[in-house]
C-alpha cells in the first residue's frame, strides 16, 4: 500500500469515526461526510499517476474529472431515487393515503404493534424496496407512537425488517438487483433458498426487542382521530394506489425500458403530482396549499441527502484506488474455499461501508462459473448461477447492513428522519442484529445440507 493510499484510508477512517461519534462532537454528520469526500478526492488528485499509470500526464486531469463524473452519476441516480421516493411517500401521507395502513396495524398493545410493524415491513420491502418501505413505515409510526424513545425502537426494527425483506427478493435491495441483472442469481433461486434465512434474521431480533416494550398506549395517543381531508375517500385511495402501485411499477419500468430506476421514480412522481393538482383544482387555495407537491418538496431533509452524497463519493475513492478490491482478494486468500466465512465478513463490512461497491467488487473478483468449468474443477460449483457464494452474498450484503445504522440506505434514511444517533443504535441494536444475522446464515447452511 502506497503512502498516498494509506493517507486516504486514514482520512476515511477519521471521518467515519467523527460520524460515529456525532452525539459527542455535536457536529452534523452531513458536514463530516462532505469534508471526508472532498478530502479523499483531493488526496487522490495529489498523486494520480500511481493509480492511472497508462494515462498520459497531460490527460490525467481530464481522466480524474471523468472518473468523478462517473461516480457522481451513480450517486446522483441513488439520490434522485431517494428524493423522488421521499416526495411520493410524503404526497400519499399528507393526503391521507396511508390512513388504512395505520388503521390496519394500530393496536393499544405495544408488543403487538411491534410484531405487526415487523411483518408488514418485511413483506412490503420485498415488493417495493427497503428504502421506500422504511420511509412509508416511519411516516405511519409517527402517527401511532408519540413517545420518541419508544418510536426509536420501532424505527430500529423497521431498518432490520426492511433489509431482511429486501434480501430474499430480486427487486428488494440494490445489491440483489445488481446480482439479479448480472444473472448470478435467479428469481426462483433467491426466493426459495434465501426466504427462510431472511425471515429468521428478522424474527429473532423482533423476539428480543419485544422485551424493550411493555404495557399499552394511551387511547388518545395510539388511536388518533380521523384527519380532516379536502379529498374524498375515493380520491385518497386513488392517491395511495398511484403512489404505492407506481413504486411497485418502477422495477417493471426498468425491465421494459432498461432506463435507470430513478427515471421510473420521476415518472411516478410526475403522474402523482399531476393527479393531485387536478384534485386540488376545485378546492380553496388556502386550505390545500400545505398539501400541494410544490410545498411538500421543501420538506425533503437535505442534510440526509448531503450525507448520502458525501458517503457515496468517499467510498467511491476507496473503490477507485483499489482498496475494496484488495480487501476482497485478501479475504479470498485467507479463507479459501470457506464461502460462509468470506461472505460473513463481507456482510459485516457492508455495515461499515456501502454494500453496493462491495458487491460490485465481488462481482468483478469472482466471475460466474460455467458448467464446463465446474466439470473440470468441481470446487467452482459454488460460483455457478444460484451457487452458494452468490446466494450468501445476496443475504449477507443485505442483512449485514443492519448491524450499524449507516450500513444501509434504509438505516441512513431512518437515521435522518428520526434523528437516531449512531451510538444509541450500536449500543442497543447492533448485537441483536448480529444474533439474527448469524442465525440466518446457520439456517441457510442447514437448507443446503438437507434440501438443496
Amino acid at each position: 500500500m502506497t503512502v498516498l493510499t494509506t493517507m486516504i484510508v486514514i482520512l476515511f477512517v477519521i471521518g467515519y469515526l467523527c460520524i460515529a461519534l456525532e452525539s459527542f462532537t455535536k457536529i452534523n454528520k452531513a458536514a463530516i461526510a462532505l469534508l471526508m469526500c472532498v478530502g479523499c478526492w483531493t488526496l487522490l488528485v495529489m498523486g494520480p499517476e500511481a493509480y492511472y499509470p497508462d494515462v498520459a500526464p497531460d490527460a490525467i486531469v481530464h481522466k480524474i474529472a471523468g472518473v468523478i463524473e462517473h461516480h457522481l452519476g451513480d450517486a446522483a441516480g441513488t439520490l434522485f431515487f431517494l428524493m423522488g421516493a421521499m416526495t411520493i411517500v410524503e404526497i400519499v401521507d399528507s393526503n391521507g393515503g396511508f390512513n388504512f395502513v395505520r388503521d390496519t396495524i394500530k393496536t393499544r398493545s405495544k408488543r403487538k404493534l411491534l410484531w405487526r410493524v415487523a411483518f408488514i415491513t418485511f413483506f412490503l420491502s420485498a415488493i417495493l424496496d427497503n428504502l421506500t418501505t422504511s420511509i412509508v413505515m416511519i411516516m405511519v409510526l409517527r402517527k401511532l407512537v408519540q413517545n420518541r424513545e419508544e418510536r426509536m425502537i420501532y424505527a430500529a426494527l423497521v431498518i432490520i425488517a426492511a433489509n431482511s425483506g429486501g434480501a430474499f427478493s430480486p427487486i428488494g435491495d440494490v445489491t440483489t438487483i445488481m446480482l439479479w441483472i448480472k444473472g448470478v442469481i435467479t428469481t426462483q433461486g433467491v426466493l426459495t433458498e434465501i426466504f427462510v434465512p431472511s425471515l429468521v434474521s428478522m424474527l429473532i431480533p423482533a423476539f428480543i426487542m419485544q422485551y424493550m416494550l411493555s404495557g399499552k398506549f394511551d387511547k388518545e395517543q395510539n388511536l388518533p382521530k380521523a384527519e380532516v381531508s379536502q379529498f374524498t375517500k375515493a380520491q385518497r385511495n386513488t392517491i395511495f394506489w398511484l403512489g404505492v402501485g407506481g413504486l411497485m411499477f418502477v422495477p417493471v419500468f426498468k425491465t421494459l425500458t432498461h432506463l435507470p430506476p430513478f427515471m421510473g421514480i420521476l415518472l411516478v412522481l410526475g403522474v402523482l403530482w399531476t393527479v393531485t393538482e387536478i384534485f386540488h383544482y376545485n378546492t380553496s387555495e388556502d386550505d390545500t396549499m400545505a398539501k400541494r407537491v410544490s410545498d411538500l418538496l421543501s420538506r425533503i431533509d437535505l442534510s440526509t441527502i448531503m450525507f448520502f452524497l458525501g458517503i457515496l463519493m468517499a467510498v467511491a475513492v476507496l473503490q477507485e484506488i483499489g482498496v475494496l478490491t484488495s480487501l476482497g482478494e485478501g479475504l479470498n486468500e485467507a479463507f479459501a474455499g470457506n464461502y460462509y466465512l468470506i461472505n460473513g465478513i463481507i456482510g459485516v463490512l457492508s455495515s461499515i461501508v456501502d454494500n453496493v461497491p462491495l458487491v460490485a467488487g465481488c462481482m468483478g473478483m469472482y466471475p460466474m462459473a460455467t458448467a464446463e468449468q465446474v466439470a473440470a474443477n468441481p470446487e467452482l460449483a459454488a460460483m455457478m448461477q444460484d451457487g452458494i457464494f452468490w446466494q450468501l452474498l445476496a443475504y449477507c450484503a443485505g442483512v449485514g447492513g443492519s448491524m450499524l445504522i449507516i450500513g444501509s440506505a434504509a438505516g441512513v434514511v431512518v437515521m435522518g428522519l428520526e434523528k437516531i444517533t449512531f451510538g444509541w443504535y450500536m449500543k442497543k441494536i447492533s448485537w441483536i442484529v448480529l444474533v439474527g444475522y448469524l442465525a440466518g446464515m446457520f439456517c441457510y447452511f442447514l437448507e443446503r445440507l438437507l434440501f438443496f
